[in-house]
């Protein structure tokens, strides 16, 4: 699964919209859009305040492995 589409699924099973999760990065909606279609790469830094906020690994996030831990 691309890491794209893990975003968008992330952030829908938490019920929250692109604009709060783009305030829990520091970051535009605008922005946080372009990081869910793949039209932007997400900075490292927006990778662990992710990982960080859902309680998921980086390899989960980035659609490297099925399993969460």
């Amino acid at each position: 699964m691309p890491y794209q589409q893990r975003l968008r699924d992330l952030r829908e099973d938490h019920d929250k919209t692109q604009a709060e999760i783009a305030a829990v990065l520091g970051t535009s909606q605008t922005m946080y859009a372009r990081y869910e279609r793949g039209a932007n790469e997400m900075p490292v830094r927006h990778v662990i305040a992710l990982c960080r906020y859902y309680g998921v690994s980086a390899d989960y996030l980035l659609g490297l492995t099925g399993e969460e831990r």
